[in-house]
């Protein structure tokens, strides 16, 4: 017998009768002797509405009564699943995240889980219920309710499989799997059976929106197998998992990319220790996240320094950069909002070499020119036009071989 913690998205308990599926779906694991936690996000636009409603009263309401607003989306999705399992004589019980108790740190609109108590999860399986948990919340020890940002639930279900020792956190959505890229962009892109966490993660942060970066941390952090399944067929998903040294690895296992990219550059900047402190400073007392930088010294004391942030905060980061210019004396300042990452990632990068040169040979071969580059481990960052963004994903994506094998 398994202990299972099952995540079902908006779209998944979209409608009533989205929710009696998941009923179904239940049922039918727990007659295979399976004891399940099952953990649900607010109905699909639900969110979106009830924040529309604070901003019709207060554009800046506190964040207090935001997350006392917010978290009663999933309160309504998780009392109308347990009343459809009684409709079918099954015994189910649901909480929300301030009974559990999830415990988190104090930073409303995405505060952190510190601890979970499962006592009441484990009475309430060992009565045979199902039990049901509201995702995307908890409470802080002052008793205040919190929520954990966009996307929490596929964390909070990941921190009960942790703290339940769980032997899967199964999380239903509305795609059937981790696939090799976007199928958006390219038609014959593969869905993957098992990936690294590793893998996972870079491609997570990298842009691919299949799960909550914080999630696959906790999963990878606890070890706990997670599966990406779809709520709307059958199929095995792609298990994410730690590293099997005896797999046989692929030498790339996805592209990932990301349209949301802003570059700024500071040119004829002095040369001297601590001038990128004195860039980026600024720019990270704003909670403005940097994500590339490249700085390139010239022959006359000077340097050019070059980074990348998301492209809501490209406006502000300019603001900031063009005063710091005038600090340093610096000779100019540039931006460019049309940019996109094109990144590539595995774990079989370590022992293969040449990935790096097919990368840009496969680029230029398209005359598609590289302004920026990054490297790690398992995966490599390019920074290319946003025109070029499709046409270089699916070069890519032939020439590593990604496509299904027809």
């Amino acid at each position: 017998m398994a202990l299972i913690v099952q995540k079902y998205g908006g779209t998944s308990v979209g409608t009533v009768e989205r929710i009696q599926e998941v009923a179904k779906k239940l049922i039918k694991h727990q007659q295979q002797g399976d004891s399940l936690v099952v953990v649900l996000s607010a109905m699909s636009g639900e969110t979106n509405r009830l924040l529309a409603l604070a901003n019709e009263l207060n554009d800046q309401p506190r964040g207090r009564e935001l997350d006392v607003l917010l978290s009663t989306g999933e309160q309504v999705t998780i009392a109308l699943l347990c009343m459809a399992l009684e409709q079918h004589g099954i015994h189910a019980t649901s909480y929300t995240g301030s009974q559990v108790k999830i415990l988190t740190d104090n930073t409303h609109n995405k505060a952190r889980i510190m601890e979970i108590d499962d006592n009441k999860i484990r009475a309430g399986l060992k009565k045979g219920h199902i039990v049901v948990v509201a995702g995307f919340q908890g409470c802080d020890e002052h008793g205040n309710i919190t929520t954990l940002g966009r996307g929490g639930s596929d964390t909070t279900a990941v921190a009960i499989a942790a703290a339940l020792k769980a032997d899967e956190c199964q999380i239903y959505t509305d795609v059937d799997g981790v696939y090799t890229t976007d199928p958006r962009v390219v038609e014959d892109a593969r869905r993957l059976d098992k990936i690294t966490f590793e893998e996972m993660l870079e491609m997570a942060s990298l842009g691919a929106k299949v799960l909550q970066i914080r999630a696959v941390e906790f999963a990878s952090k606890y070890n706990v197998p997670l599966r990406v399944l779809s709520s709307f067929k059958e199929g095995g998903g792609t298990l994410i998992t730690a590293e099997e040294t005896k797999m046989e690895q692929a030498l790339i296992s996805g592209i990932a990319f990301n349209r949301d990219e802003a570059k700024l550059t500071i040119l004829g900047v002095p040369d001297h220790p601590g001038i990128a402190s004195k860039i980026l400073g600024p720019i990270a007392k704003q909670n403005i996240e940097v994500d590339m930088i490249i700085q390139n010294t010239g022959h006359d004391g000077t340097t050019d320094f070059t980074f990348t942030v998301h492209r809501n905060d490209y406006q502000d980061s300019l603001k900031i950069l063009q005063k710091i210019a005038k600090e340093l004396e610096a000779r100019e300042v540039t931006g460019d909002e049309k940019i996109a990452k094109i990144s590539i990632v595995g774990v079989g990068m370590r022992s293969h070499a040449g990935i790096a040169s097919t990368m840009f040979k496969t680029l230029a071969d398209e005359s598609i020119n590289i302004s920026m580059i990054s490297t790690s481990e398992i995966k490599i960052s390019v920074v290319v036009d946003e025109k070029y963004l499709e046409l270089g994903v699916r070069s890519l994506h032939k020439a590593f071989e990604l496509s299904e094998v027809k």
